[in-house]
């Protein structure tokens, strides 16, 4: 009874010493609403309120960071991937594992190529789809290595199995890339697959935006995961700004000009020129029409002195 009522008093937050001065002047037997008023009228405060009555403890953390207090844990999923700064990852087991299989052998172990490619750059929203009937065992139409692996992937929360069933001896499989490309657009993610989704593209307008924004191929070399350093092309981003938030603008490099000194474009000239860097960079012709305005100027000024009273 002791414990069960000190347990009460310690979930709303009281502390241990308060409680068991109350306990002892009122008797073991005492109501909870008596004892409440006792440690209200002894003055104690429950310890969430008395960490928001000083204000002077509280630390100060930059909006972006991902420090904690310690003792302090994430309720949610989406919660703890908000600070993030790279983009959650939604794969597409099944393309990935037939890639690496030589799309002749369902390879689990290309799943986990891809999974500790992305846990090695910081990766915290991780996730695997692949149809429910691959955890049936391997047959000769439709074979699979290391299936433990999926086992492993769906322990830590990390694989995710699309429904399916069987209604009177047939297979009834949900689409997966349906469950895939929603999940990603959802999150703001990335899409891992070297498929196209062209009929899902069809089917919404912001789903074609998205999968043609945020679609990641690659290859696999001798059993290495390679996404490609320019996901969108040579004039798209790089890689860590395609799987950034927040992509940062690489450093403008001056190429310098291939003429030198003998260069006749002025500052109309798109290289570096490292004599000319303090100075106004005028082309050859706007020089001669510099010089010549100068002169007649002064002969018009001259002009005037003699035409002036």
């Amino acid at each position: 009874m002791h414990q069960s009522k000190m347990d009460f008093f310690c979930k709303l937050g009281y502390g241990k010493q308060d409680i068991c001065k109350v306990l002892e002047n009122l008797g073991q037997e005492a109501l909870e609403d008596d004892v409440l008023k006792e440690l209200i009228r002894m003055g104690s405060k429950p310890q969430a309120l008395e960490n928001q009555a000083q204000p002077s403890q509280l630390k100060l953390v930059a909006r972006g960071s991902c420090s904690t207090a310690p003792g302090l844990k994430w309720l949610g999923e989406d919660e703890r991937d908000s600070s993030d700064s790279l983009r959650p990852i939604v794969i597409d087991g099944s393309n990935v594992a037939m890639s690496h299989g030589n799309k002749e052998v369902f390879s689990c172990w290309g799943i986990q190529l891809a999974v500790d490619w992305f846990r090695e750059r910081g990766h915290t929203y991780i996730k695997v789809f692949v149809p429910l009937w691959r955890k049936e065992p391997s047959r000769q139409d439709s074979p699979i290595a290391d299936q433990h692996i999926l086992a492993e992937l769906e322990k830590q929360s990390i694989l995710v199995y699309t429904p399916s069933r069987k209604v009177k001896g047939k297979r009834v499989v949900c689409y997966d890339d349906r469950y895939i490309v929603k999940v990603a657009y959802e999150k703001d993610g990335v899409i891992v697959s070297n498929d196209h989704y062209r009929d899902l593209q069809n089917e919404n307008p912001e789903w074609k935006w998205f999968i043609e924004q945020r679609l990641l191929m690659y290859s696999f070399v001798s059993n290495r995961f390679m996404p490609p350093d320019d996901p969108l092309g040579r004039h798209g981003p790089t890689l860590s700004n395609f799987l950034s938030k927040k992509p940062v603008l690489p450093e403008k490099k001056w190429q310098p000009c291939p003429y030198g000194k003998k260069c006749t474009y002025g500052n109309k000239c798109k290289f570096y020129h490292p004599e000319k860097q303090h100075q106004a960079q005028l082309s050859v012709a706007d020089e001669l029409r510099a010089k010549k305005k100068v002169p007649l100027a002064l002969g018009k000024e001259e002009e005037r002195c003699q035409c002036s009273p």
